[in-house]
């Protein structure tokens, strides 16, 4: 089976030199099909036909408009091809309009054509050298000046053949479109076919797209699926980048419109703020302003907006320079689309450029923006994504190619060689710099420090809190990540729900610590006929602030346990009496019975034993108890080994 390749030929030239007539000759096919275009024998809407040339190439031949008036179809056609043929008829030469069509030729980055000189029975050999001679002269300095002429007789179909035969051979050295990227597909015809429904054509800028495929309509995001493809009227499963496709839609089509964009992944993003570089004509009439309105032809999408400068308040005629366009209405593009801008009134073409970053700011005016965008126009693939997971401290890959502008493949090779480098880092789904996450680890640290400082008997700081002092910087998720990362490579330590440094451990404060040990000492003497808390306290002349840091430690730590809201027993007594009682006593047994065995008044014993049924060593039915015996056995155990 034959594999091929799939281009996509524009015709483009003034008005009346002969495109549709060479289109026929070529294709044997008439792209005038509409009423209006027969009446007035001129081109209005883009024209298709197949071009058969070798069973390997699968070639779509552009007819596209040459008045001046019709001059959006022009832009929109030429946006979608891999080569131009620039016609000029013989018995006219070059005219105003061929000279805008190659200067929007060269803004839209075509650089692949050839010049077809048409009519050439309409002229003696002396006036075509002269036409030869101008046509050379307007074309040096663009793709065309190294190109030979080649000279037709479309009617005749004189000259067709080594046409043919210089189409293939431009065709063999140009490389295919992207078919591995996310499906786009710009929408330059919209209509409806009874009993089907909405149809859509364009060209396949990059990806594939097949039968059954559900997408996304842009700027507008509905979702629709494609019914049915064909491919010049022949129905086909699917159709790569370079093809020309009708697509059969259903569901939301009912706003579909020409200009919209068909894609298959969330990886493009709606804009109206877009960074560019920007070339003016070399016949611009009025000088551009600061702010001054303009039409943007990006794809097959026309929008409003205004163009905004940095370094300048306004510009001349063949200059270059880095600025903005804030427009009107959203669209959908990416880093390197080519698109041209108009003067609204009194219409002319303003010049043409480069999509550098689709995803512009509000910037100062000044030298340093400037830099920036030259920054951002001459850097490769991975100093973007490193710009844009610096910009927004963690972001997702899904965000990485949208705001980066590029494709999947380029996102997911920066990525591996970054991590692979340790300068990024996945936590989650979410990248960030690993010097970031350095510097916020840095910063958690330095908060446990003064934690530690401050309240030396805590086991550490809430994670909750920990997490929530991050958030300023990075989302929660990876706040959360972060923090169990660093866990994991210990570098943090976690008990239960609080984080403390790694070396740390709960401690009396050191101007407190021998009047502490003494209130635990109490505890422990006193047994069961303990004094309350604040009592201790006051023993030892301990504040209550102080005292309460000191109950919620020993508690955490199981150094004590709380009888009811005054009295605490020391864990070794605990165990200690609760061994005694359990020897002493059979599967139940009574108030009294604990009593005798415990030598204890009510005031204390009610409690301990109450404190035996929160810890389901015993458990109350009425006015006996209960033994667990299971757990009582394990709770012995475990304290004898320790």
């Amino acid at each position: 089976m034959v594999t091929k390749k799939h281009y996509t030929i524009g015709m483009a030239g003034h008005i009346d030199h002969g495109k549709t007539t060479l289109t026929k000759a070529l294709t044997n096919i008439d792209t005038d099909r509409l009423k209006e275009e027969k009446e007035r024998k001129i081109s209005i809407e883009l024209g298709y036909a197949p071009l058969v040339l070798r069973d390997d190439l699968e070639v779509s031949v552009i007819d596209v408009p040459g008045h001046e008036r019709f001059i959006r179809q022009m832009i929109a056609g030429v946006a979608g091809i891999d080569l131009v043929l620039l016609v000029v008829a013989a018995d006219e030469g070059v005219m105003p309009q061929t000279k805008e069509h190659l200067e929007i030729l060269s803004y839209l980055g075509i650089e692949s054509g050839l010049v077809v000189v048409t009519k050439i029975d309409r002229v003696d050999t002396e006036l075509l050298e002269l036409v030869e001679e101008d046509i050379r002269e307007q074309v040096q300095g663009t793709f065309f000046e190294e190109e030979e002429l080649l000279f037709v007789d479309s009617l005749a179909g004189k000259g067709i053949e080594d046409l043919k035969n210089a189409v293939v051979k431009q065709l063999e050295s140009l490389p295919m479109r992207n078919q591995k990227g996310a499906f786009r597909l710009p929408i330059d015809q919209v209509f409806s076919v009874h009993g089907q429904g909405t149809v859509v054509r364009g060209t396949v800028y990059e990806g594939i797209v097949r039968e059954g495929d559900m997408l996304n309509v842009l700027p507008q995001g509905k979702k629709v699926r494609a019914r049915q493809l064909q491919v010049h009227h022949q129905p086909k499963k699917e159709a790569t980048a370079g093809q020309r496709v009708a697509i059969n839609l259903g569901g939301e089509t009912d706003q579909v419109q020409r200009g919209d964009v068909l894609v298959s992944t969330d990886d493009y993003i709606r804009t109206t703020t877009i960074d560019i570089e920007l070339h003016t004509v070399k016949r611009l009439t009025y000088r551009l302003k600061q702010r001054s309105f303009i039409k943007l032809h990006i794809g097959t999408a026309e929008v409003y907006g205004k163009v905004v400068f940095f370094d300048r308040n306004e510009l001349g005629k063949n200059e270059t320079i880095l600025c903005q366009l804030r427009l009107d209405e959203p669209i959908v593009t990416k880093r390197g689309d080519r698109f041209i801008l108009r003067r609204p009134t009194p219409v002319e073409t303003i010049g043409g450029g480069m999509v550098i970053d689709p995803s512009g700011e509000r910037y100062r005016f000044g030298e340093k923006t400037i830099h920036l965008l030259q920054r951002k126009k001459e850097g490769t693939p991975r100093d973007r994504v490193v710009d844009v997971i610096s910009k927004n401290h963690a972001i997702s890959l899904q965000e990485i190619i949208k705001q980066a502008s590029i494709a999947r493949e380029e996102a997911e090779e920066a990525l591996k060689t970054l991590t692979d480098e340790r300068k990024v880092l996945l936590l989650g789904h979410y990248y960030l710099l690993t010097d970031l996450r350095q510097s916020l680890l840095g910063e958690v640290e330095s908060e446990l420090i003064n934690f530690h400082e401050q309240f030396p008997l805590r086991l550490g700081k809430n994670k909750a809190e920990i997490v929530q002092s991050l958030l300023t910087v990075v989302p929660q998720k990876v706040a959360e990540a972060m923090i169990e990362d660093a866990v994991t490579n210990q570098l943090l330590m976690k008990t239960g729900q609080f984080i403390s440094l790694p070396n740390f451990r709960p401690h009396f404060p050191q101007q407190w610590a021998k009047r502490m040990e003494h209130i635990v000492s109490e505890i422990k003497v006193q047994q069961l006929q303990v004094e309350s808390w604040d009592q201790l306290l006051k023993n030892q002349q301990v504040p209550a602030d102080v005292g309460e840091e000191l109950k919620h430690f020993l508690v955490s730590d199981k150094q004590i346990y709380q009888l009811d809201e005054k009295y605490f027993i020391h864990e070794k007594i605990l165990n200690e009496r609760l061994k005694w009682l359990y020897e002493q006593t059979s599967d139940s047994f009574s108030m009294q019975e604990a009593k005798a065995a415990l030598d204890v008044s009510r005031k204390y014993l009610v409690p301990f034993l109450e404190l035996l049924d929160h810890l389901q060593l015993t458990v109350r039915t009425e006015s006996v108890r209960e033994w667990k015996r299971a757990n009582v056995e394990q709770w012995i155990n475990e304290k004898e080994e320790n």
